[in-house]
């Protein structure tokens, strides 16, 4: 049973449990966030490979240049929920601003509820029968020398919807959160 706003002491056991959850998401999106920071250092490098390979040595690696997208997809579609967290995702700036804490949190909150999470669902429902017929006849790459895993590529999508909704949804409790102990002060 999901205690009342008014109910909601600031060292209630339920805003602790919620408190902590919150807390282990964040620790999971930073992490991975730091993680996939490294592709953009493995792209780099690995772009400066396929170029020396190309043009100083008149060869080249179609494996490599897919590894560079592989791995373009995987910092960006699994980078979301990072650049949600860390507030470096857009955002219309014209009124936000001049709002007072509280009036942030309900625009974030009312905002992660009608656009973040039906969105995320949408992707995850468009993108889930493009994926498993990908699975099903484990999906490769149409170019000769290239990887044999397009299919894993492809499940960057529904992925990144789960991904992004879980931090959506820790960042509406986060705001629901200031918003609750803000009233029972």
């Amino acid at each position: 049973m999901i205690p009342s706003p008014s109910g909601i002491k600031k060292g209630s056991k339920w805003v602790l449990n919620w408190a902590s959850f919150i807390q282990a998401v964040d620790r999971f999106t930073l992490l991975s966030g730091r993680l996939l920071a490294w592709c953009a250092l493995a792209m780099a490098l690995l772009t400066a490979a396929v170029v020396i390979l190309r043009y100083g040595f008149s060869t080249g690696s179609i494996a490599m240049q897919e590894t560079v997208t592989y791995l373009h997809g995987s910092l960006f579609m699994l980078g979301v929920a990072y650049a949600l967290k860390s507030g470096s995702h857009v955002r219309v700036d014209i009124f936000y601003r001049g709002f007072s804490d509280r009036g942030k949190a309900w625009v974030n909150a009312l905002g992660g509820i009608v656009f973040l999470l039906p969105l995320c669902v949408m992707i995850f429902v468009i993108s889930w029968g493009y994926v498993a017929d990908s699975w099903a006849i484990r999906e490769s790459s149409p170019e000769p020398g290239g990887i044999p895993y397009l299919y894993l590529l492809k499940t960057l999508l529904p992925l990144m919807a789960i991904n992004l909704a879980l931090a959506g949804f820790v960042d509406i409790l986060r705001n629901a959160q200031i918003l609750i102990l803000r009233e029972n002060r």
